[in-house]
């Protein structure tokens, strides 16, 4: 298990830009693909977006394609979500969770290790809000 802690949630307006980050704990971070999920109130945990364990591939929904990057730096056991363009329907709690190991950079660019059963740690989530 990883224990992971984000931060970097606020209010701010649409068309503005926020940088969320997930702290991990442990040596084992490196091993695994890193989820960005978000849920909006009375809806669904949704899939953000995820990143390979080099860094080297992502995967995003298309929702937020094209606005959000993820990236991570293993040496400091973290995993970055920057996100621009913000919109009003981007309004949720965002949480971090470490997924599965054994999966290549490609297969996260093709979208494969991303099914929700595999991911396993998450983190207590940090709250967007994006005024119209």
């Amino acid at each position: 298990q990883v224990q992971l802690v984000e931060s970097g949630g606020g209010l701010v307006q649409a068309g503005a830009s926020l940088r969320l980050s997930c702290a991990g704990s442990g040596r084992i971070f490196s091993m695994y693909i890193m989820g960005w999920f978000r849920q909006a109130p009375g809806k669904e945990r949704e899939f953000v977006g995820a990143v390979s364990w080099s860094g080297g591939g992502t995967y995003y929904a298309d929702s937020v394609k094209g606005r959000f990057t993820i990236s991570r730096d293993n040496d400091r056991n973290t995993v970055y979500l920057q996100m621009d363009s913000l919109k009003p329907e981007d309004t949720a709690v965002y949480y971090c969770a470490a997924g599965a190991g054994g999966y290549s950079d490609h297969d996260v660019r093709a979208g494969r290790g991303l099914a929700r059963g595999n991911f396993h740690s998450w983190g207590q989530g940090t709250q967007v809000t994006v005024s119209s």
